[in-house]
């Protein structure tokens, strides 16, 4: 295997996910150029969902404001890797739309590394954003499913890649903002095997956290269908 990845690296070079240039052997997915580009999320942090803090509160507990006034979290952690921004946004939408499904692996390791306080806490079972069956027909893959498959192989946790159905077909959330893309997608998700949800502790798989509504929706779904906590973990952020 080591003298075939050899003979494929010498006609097929690694090139970085966002730029394209060739990279060293000891680089993993972005040249350091674009890898200082990148705004990975660390600590400080909120403790719950993950957004970015300009420094750390006093206090023993680090949570952001908007945690602090919710009485019932959708999740019991959020995490992301990086900020979706101008530096980002190609790099993950060439992934998503332009047929990038190799890059999966090294977003997904991202992921996991990002997913450090979930993987401590008991989670059970990997579960993607699922999209309509007539989306995913157009565009021939999940680009949530791919990163599961890859988180799986970094924690061992398994993946119910049909746990949850989109049956109702929205309209994409990139066409609204705020309370519409609530509106957008309530209601659209199911649960189609209960019983491989009721009682676990469901890691819900997205590339994007935008306003959170379509993973807010589907975490709705789990929980009523018995999940015993929901956590989502997500390539990047709008922070």
């Amino acid at each position: 295997m080591r003298l075939l990845s050899s003979v494929l690296n010498a006609f097929l070079p690694p090139r970085c996910i966002k730029c394209g240039k060739i990279l060293a052997g000891t680089e993993d997915g972005l040249c350091p150029e674009c890898f200082n580009e990148i705004n990975f999320i660390s600590r400080p942090y909120c403790e719950k969902c993950g957004r970015p803090l300009d420094e750390k509160p006093s206090g023993s507990m680090v949570y952001c404001a908007s945690c602090l006034q919710e009485l019932k979290p959708h999740f019991r952690y959020s995490r992301s890797a990086f900020r979706y921004d101008d530096k980002s946004k190609n790099m993950i939408l060439s992934f998503k739309f332009l047929d990038k499904t190799e890059n999966a692996k090294v977003l997904g390791d991202w992921m996991y590394n990002a997913g450090k306080d979930i993987w401590n806490s008991g989670a059970e079972v990997l579960v993607p954003v699922p999209l309509h069956y007539t989306r995913l027909l157009k565009r021939r893959y999940n680009q949530s499913a791919l990163l599961c498959n890859q988180l799986s192989k970094r924690s061992g946790l398994p993946v119910e890649y049909t746990a949850i159905q989109r049956h109702i077909k929205t309209r994409p959330q990139v066409e609204f903002s705020g309370a519409a893309r609530i509106k957008n997608v309530r209601n659209a998700f199911q649960i189609k095997s209960p019983e491989k949800i009721r009682g676990k502790h469901v890691v819900l798989v997205d590339d994007v956290m935008t306003t959170g509504s379509t993973l807010k929706e589907c975490a709705l779904a789990l929980h009523k269908a018995g999940a015993a906590s929901v956590d989502a973990l997500t390539i990047a952020r709008v922070c």
